[in-house]
């Protein structure tokens, strides 16, 4: 195992010698439902890992802080203070505070407030981490802890709901063929104005992509300010809010098969109605009537990774080649206009997925299979 996450830091992060890294992981907490056995398994080797990542980093850098905190109970949350002044730097969440910009960025209640925050850090951090490696079980992709940490040039790997079999599998990839095709879907979907998807689950849905620019996540994180989730193998983009309409069908959910499969009524770019599986419709109703936004459609993402296939993991699944996902939520981070404390992916399989350009359409999957240009 040594060897892999070497070749993480290594490889895809490009730590060197001199640079301060900070490793992070989530404790099981009581803001989370009773746990299934396997589940309580993988948080407890993901939580040991990352204590092995930061004892590897520690191999090539003295400059290595290790961070860990209790869990917060969904995806896109920000995370607590103690890991900002960690990443930030003590004079930098001085400055923050100060400014009383700090309590409304945890609380993610004010969309025009990150450029402030980043003009003060740029000010007065003095002392930010250059590599981050987020092995937290929530997601941290979508929060303005990482769009700042990027925004100043940090190399960012997020890895929620990490199961250690992903260093043997879809992280052990050909990443020069990954970078070339993640890139090449990531240039049609900029190219595009509309994209329509069916699946034969009766998923039907169209959305515009115009004027968004599309994300390519393919495990290169070696450059500054780099962002992408390890595994990788997506490209993903924000489509235009109020645009979504259809019915998208979800068999899934981000670590199980769901007991009915869920549809997801879109109407106006927002969820309208869900019915089906009784756990998640209860969970998102729930969201839903908290974080009224959250009914946003927030990301379209094709997968590219021809080593992922676990479809009980949202953070492989949604990198599994021929699958699409759909995002829920907080798109702020990647090019739209939405800010929730929420974020959360369901997977298709088999879709047809058809990009809409200015003087041409290209269908560039057909029932889960790529088609070539």
């Amino acid at each position: 195992m040594q060897d892999k996450i070497l070749k993480l830091l290594l490889e895809n992060l490009g730590l060197s010698e001199g640079e301060k890294i900070l490793v992070f992981t989530d404790r099981i907490s009581n803001r989370e439902p009773r746990l299934a056995p396997h589940h309580f398994a993988r948080r407890e080797k993901s939580r040991i890992l990352a204590q092995q990542v930061a004892e590897a980093a520690r191999s090539i850098t003295p400059e290595v802080m290790y961070h860990e905190y209790k869990a917060l109970g969904h995806h896109g949350l920000e995370p607590p203070e103690a890991l900002w002044r960690l990443a930030f730097g003590e004079e930098g969440v001085k400055a923050l505070k100060d400014m009383g910009i700090l309590a409304p960025l945890l609380k993610k209640e004010d969309h025009q407030i990150f450029s402030r925050a980043l003009e003060v850090l740029k000010g007065a951090a003095r002392d930010v981490v250059q590599v981050v490696v987020a092995l937290a079980n929530y997601s941290t992709s979508h929060t303005s802890f990482r769009k700042l940490l990027t925004e100043l040039g940090a190399r960012y790997a997020s890895m929620p709901l990490f199961d250690v079999e992903m260093l043997n599998t879809s992280l052990d990839v050909d990443l020069e063929r990954l970078e070339k095709v993640t890139l090449g879907i990531a240039r049609i979907l900029e190219d595009g104005r509309e994209v329509e998807v069916t699946a034969p689950n009766g998923t039907h849905i169209t959305l515009s992509i115009e004027g968004r620019r599309a994300t390519a996540d393919t495990g290169n994180l070696t450059r500054p300010g780099a962002f992408g989730n390890l595994p990788a193998g997506e490209a993903f983009i924000a489509p235009m809010e109020g645009s979504a309409r259809g019915v998208f069908v979800a068999e899934w959910g981000s670590t199980r098969k769901l007991d009915t499969p869920t549809l997801f009524h879109i109407e106006g770019g927002e969820v309208v109605k869900a019915e089906g599986d009784p756990g998640l419709v209860q969970f998102l109703e729930e969201i839903f009537e908290r974080y009224p936004q959250s009914r946003n459609v927030a990301e379209l993402g094709v997968g590219t990774n021809p080593r992922a296939s676990r479809p009980d993991n949202i953070l492989e699944a949604e990198k599994i080649a021929g699958t699409i996902h759909l995002a829920l939520g907080d798109n702020s981070t990647f090019g739209g206009r939405v800010k929730v404390p929420f974020h959360q992916d369901f997977v298709l399989f088999k879709p047809t997925v058809k990009v809409i350009m200015e003087d041409q359409e290209k269908e560039i999957l057909r029932e889960g299979r790529c088609v070539e240009p």
